[in-house]
This record gives structure tokens, sequence and C-alpha cells, in this order.
């Protein structure tokens, strides 16, 4: 018997469309085909491959207006952002196509006997499991990578933006990509873990929480496949004695902010060397305060729901309970009386070890600010996560930042003096509980390749 989910509108809380799901027999079939697919896609040439990409990059922005919409409609993301999103999908095509052959070119070294060559080359299906919160940046980043490096791909994405999943198959087609070498697979989790152990999948690529990210790792390393985790995380932004406090109030709020809060690489956790601490809240509190949470539809809206109600009442035990140990509400933590998944905009004081706010990752907005004496116990508290994804320095020596950035902040990327989220050119990963692989960059070409090497005796 077939199974079907919905799909709900978070800022409307109404039906959006309901979806069958495949069968373990269809889905397995899928990936059948995908890898019958890359025995012929593996043979095509870099140039024929980027084509396909700078024509998938035109239909994006050609159909940003209806891309945008459903964004919006089964996620909640502001439709601004929703702008941002498709730009830089947009890009990462662009930036794929015109340097894979370059990233992926042979090389000729020596040795005593003879030459060798190191060519790198495609290894098959790569399944993509992936989330809602950048329902399409998220698939783009993994496969185009792939693709361009000659695997195919099936993916699985969240299933509150099946949507999203099926439009983007409709884009790679439109595109003219051979048919199967990317396919999206309208399945459950209990599907795609079951897809792992299919012979024909080489590889995995996972974004998501660490908890299940570790699940996914674990049954692929025992077929000894490899895996790219892209994982959840608990962002510290450090704010130094000597910080431009306008500066820093101004791009932590919009890290804080990004995707209605709901970004693993989003700031997290504000840690405020003493001396600048109540300029520093007073002006956070003043901007979050000036912030208008509504309908993400509308231009003005700055904050629209989450994404799915489990998710916004989840945040709100979180609060709950880091209040009951010990943190201070200076600005929200109540469940609004409104239709839709909102949450509102919150800031927690006090912070500390043993807290949901400190210890694990808040999926929405809400800000936690952590006093420190000086810059030393600043670093420590910033390194003092499970988690290692990205984070922040704010200080008007921008010597002293990059050192401490490159030498001390264990992460996988550091903004200094501002917030950024991903760049095409920019690889982005994180370390610990994090994970570990890269994307953009061309560094994520060669996380699926097998790098083979050619002895030539003389």
């Amino acid at each position: 018997m077939s199974q079907s989910v919905k799909t709900i509108n978070p800022a409307t809380e109404e039906e959006v469309k309901s979806y069958t799901l495949l069968s373990q027999h269809e889905a397995e079939t899928a990936v059948d085909k995908a890898h019958e697919s890359f025995l012929s896609w593996r043979k095509t040439s870099f140039s024929e491959r980027a084509k396909l990409f700078h024509a998938l990059a035109d239909l994006i922005e050609s159909r940003s207006e209806d891309i945008i919409k459903l964004m919006t409609t089964e996620m909640g993301k502001v439709a601004a952002q929703g702008k941002q999103e498709v730009d830089l999908c947009a890009a990462i095509c662009r930036y794929t196509a015109d340097n894979a052959e370059e990233v992926l070119k042979d090389e000729n070294r020596v040795y005593e006997d003879g030459s060798a060559i190191i060519t790198y080359q495609p290894v098959g299906v790569i399944l993509g499991i992936q989330p809602w919160n950048f329902p399409l940046y998220q698939v783009i980043r993994y496969s185009a990578s792939n693709l361009m490096a000659g695997n195919t791909t099936v993916l699985k994405h969240a299933e509150n933006v099946f949507g999203m999943a099926e439009l983007i198959q409709q884009l790679y087609e439109e595109a003219g990509f051979p048919e199967n070498t990317y396919q999206s697979l309208i399945i459950d989790g209990e599907t795609a873990s079951a897809l792992i152990k299919h012979e024909k999948i080489r590889g995995v690529t996972f974004t998501g929480s660490d908890k299940t990210g570790k699940k996914v790792a674990k049954e692929a390393s025992s077929l000894a496949k490899k895996t790219v985790m892209e994982l959840g995380s608990n962002d510290a932004y450090i704010v130094l004695e000597d910080a431009d406090i306008e500066q820093a109030v101004k791009a932590c709020v919009q890290g804080r902010i990004v995707n209605n809060g709901e970004t693993c690489v989003s700031a997290k956790r504000f840690i405020i060397v003493d001396a600048v601490y109540d300029k520093f809240r007073d002006a956070f509190l003043d901007a979050f305060k000036n912030l208008k949470m509504g309908d993400p539809t509308q231009e003005d809206t700055d904050l629209g729901p989450i994404a799915r109600r489990d998710l916004r009442d989840s945040l709100h035990e979180q609060v709950k309970k880091s209040v009951d140990a010990g943190a201070t509400c200076s600005l929200g933590g109540t469940i609004p009386d409104m239709k839709g998944f909102y949450y509102p905009l919150t800031i927690l004081e006090n912070v500390e070890p043993g807290m949901p706010a400190y210890d694990d990752e808040l999926f929405g907005p809400v800000a936690s600010f952590i006093r420190v004496s000086d810059d030393r116990e600043a670093m420590q508290v910033a390194n003092d996560s499970r988690y290692g994804l990205g984070g922040g320095i704010f200080s008007a020596n921008k010597d002293k930042a990059i050192k401490l950035a490159r030498e001390e902040f264990d992460t996988g990327m550091v903004n200094i003096n501002g917030y950024t989220l991903a760049q095409p050119n920019l690889p982005f990963g994180g370390v610990k509980d994090s994970g570990y692989g890269r994307e953009h960059g061309g560094f994520g070409m060669r996380e699926f390749v097998n790098a083979k090497t050619i002895f030539i005796a003389n």
C-alpha cells in the first residue's frame, strides 16, 4: 500500500500538496537507472557538461519568481532572501562549469623508475540526503559538483519541500541534462537509509542534524562507502573590547535572523567581553525590537515563520529549559497567539554550560549572550562546543583577529568584522560534530572521485 505525505504552508498552516512516496523497489530501480546513465555521462567532456550547467544557471534565473514563491510557500523563507538563494545557486552552477576542468585535470609526476599520471575519475551514483532550510541551494551545491565531476546523483529531499525536489528535477531536465543523470526521489528517511546499501551507490553526502548524520555515516562506513557530512552547529561570534560595536551589532543581527534563524552556519552564541557587553547588548536589543515578524511574502518582513510546528515547539522547549536552568530572557520567549508557526525574536542572557542555549543548536531566531572577562576567555568559550562549523570575530585589530581565526578558532570557517553565508569560490564545511568534507570552491568536485595513479615504466 502506497504512503503519502503532505506539505504545509508554515505561515498559514494550510495544506499545499500531497505526495505519494516511492516504494523501496521503485527507489532502487531509480538508482539502477542512475548507474546506467553514469556509464555514458562519465564519458562526456567537461565542455559538454559546462554548457549544460550554464543553461541550468540561466534557467534558474529566468524561473526565479516561481522558485522563490515555492520556497516561501513550503518553508516560510522571506522572499527577499529567496532571491539571494536563487542568485547564489546560479553562481555555483557557473563557477562549477568554468573551473571543473582545471580542478580535475590530470597531474604528471615522476618516480625512480618512470613517470606517472594522477587522474581524477568519477566513481558512480552519489546519494544526496538534504534538508529543507535552503531547499534549492543545498541540492545544487552537492549535485553540481558531482555531476561536473562525471558522477550521477539521486536526491532524498526533506518531506516538507517535496515541491522543490520535483522542481529541481524539472530544471535539470529542461536545461538538457540526459535522463536520469539527476533524479529527485520522493522517499522517506527509512527508504533513503536502505538505499545506502544499494551496490550502485558509491557515496553519500548528507546535510542535517549531527544525530542523524552520524547514523548515516556509520551505515555508509560499514560498507566502505565515502561520505561528506555537513551537520549542525552552535556558531560563536566574539565581540572583543576594541570592536566597532555598531558594525558588530549589524552583522550579528543579520547573522542571527538570516533564513528565520534556521541556518546551520548562522550566528547563535554571542560572546562579549565585559568592557563592551552592556553597549553591545543594548544596541542588539534595540535592533531586534525594530525588526518585523510576519507574512514572508511581504517586502517589509524581516522574519517569517519556523518551517514546521514541531520545530517551533522544540525550539521553545529549548528556550524554556535554558531559562529554567538560570538564563534570563530579555526579549521574546513566548509563542505568539497567531496563525502560523511563528517564534518571536528572542534574547537569552546569562547563558552557561548545561543549558540548551549553550550546549546545543537553537534553530530559530534566538540569540544567546555570554559575558566574558577578556580575549582569552572569549576564545576558550567559543571553542567550548562540540560543534565547529563557523564563527566570527569583531576587532579593530584585523591582524590579531586573523591570528586568532587561523591558529585558535576550531571551526571550518571564520568571519572577521562581518557575516557571510557562502561563496561559490570558497570551501564550505566544518570540524568536530559539525562534520567533515568540503563543498564549493572546487573542493566539492574532488570529494567523490577516484584519484587514480597510472605508473609508466621507463
